[in-house]
């Protein structure tokens, strides 16, 4: 029985390798799934046992200056992307409509393939994210929602890119996404960046209308795929999957939207601390790219006085 099954898992890695698409088979980690796999099981681990019990018995770390660094960084990577996807077609030769893989090795074609692995590298280098939570010992905001996200999503793109690198519109989800992260990550990096930046983050509060919109848009344009005459997508599957994607997270953060904003049920924060991630000019939880994050408490003193973080009106 066990030398059949490992029978199995080497037929299937030689398949897989027969079926990597040539044109980014020397890509780091785009080998072999054994690699990137490995690195989200342990991402995992970590996340949600080894991280927190480490850290126990440890004061949180204050990285605000690091965290700041990594945003703008983070910014500046997915503005790059969203650049590179625009110029690899969907500013230039996409229809916006029955665009298909290029299975040619065109310069566009190659450009493409090489965002398309930029936006699947940069998957990982959010697991940060996490280990920014973890280190500062904000363990509430790394939910179930968080984990899955970070670690499905990274997964997911690895076998896109192995198969079909070069765009058609299956990549559309993918530049909106990084164009997204520009705006999400501009947040917080002006929030780590301390009180003076606060009047800065007055659109705070569209931050998960922005991701609804996301998902609208993506959801929208991959229906099309539905009513279309005729559309010779290589890969049908792709557009079933992203259509599935986009509609269960609009749900998800939809009910997140009516929890907190309608119903006024936001996430408790476990402490009262004057700085939780930066500060913020109130105790709002702010939903991005599928995770959590519950926002610092003011220092101001508007009309009022400041208990526990909220303002009482004198």
């Amino acid at each position: 029985m066990l030398r059949e099954a490992i029978s199995s898992v080497v037929k299937f890695h030689g398949y897989l390798q027969s079926r990597t698409d040539a044109r980014v088979r020397d890509y780091p980690l785009m080998q072999s799934p054994i690699q990137m796999t490995t690195i989200l099981l342990s991402y995992i681990v970590f996340s949600s046992f080894i991280g927190p019990r480490l850290m126990a018995n440890r004061k949180p770390f204050l990285l605000n200056r690091a965290m700041v660094i990594y945003n703008l960084c983070m910014v500046l990577l997915n503005a790059y992307i969203v650049y590179e996807f625009m110029m690899s077609g969907w500013a230039t030769t996409y229809t916006w409509r029955c665009d298909l893989i290029d299975r040619t090795s065109s310069p566009q074609a190659l450009r493409m393939i090489r965002v398309a692995w930029m936006f699947y590298f940069s998957k990982f280098i959010e697991l940060l994210d996490t280990v920014f939570f973890v280190l500062r010992k904000k363990q509430s905001q790394i939910t179930f929602l968080h984990v899955f996200h970070h670690s499905f999503m990274p997964w997911t793109w690895w076998w896109g890119v192995t198969l079909t690198p070069a765009g058609g519109m299956g990549s559309f989800h993918a530049m909106v996404n990084a164009g997204v992260h520009v705006i999400m990550y501009s947040y917080y990096g002006l929030s780590a960046a301390g009180p003076r930046f606060q009047k800065y983050l007055w659109w705070k509060k569209y931050m998960t209308a922005i991701q609804l919109t996301q998902f609208v848009l993506v959801s929208v344009h991959i229906s099309q795929y539905y009513f279309m005459d005729k559309c010779d997508y290589q890969v049908p599957l792709w557009i079933h999957l992203i259509w599935m994607y986009g509609v269960l997270f609009f749900l998800l953060f939809s009910h997140f939207w009516v929890q907190a904003y309608m119903k006024g049920n936001r996430f408790p924060l476990k402490d009262h601390k004057s700085k939780q991630n930066g500060s913020t000019s109130e105790s709002v939880a702010v939903v991005a790219n599928g995770k959590h994050h519950e926002n610092g408490y003011t220092h101001e003193n508007t009309n009022g006085k400041i208990i526990l973080g909220k303002v009482k009106k004198v």
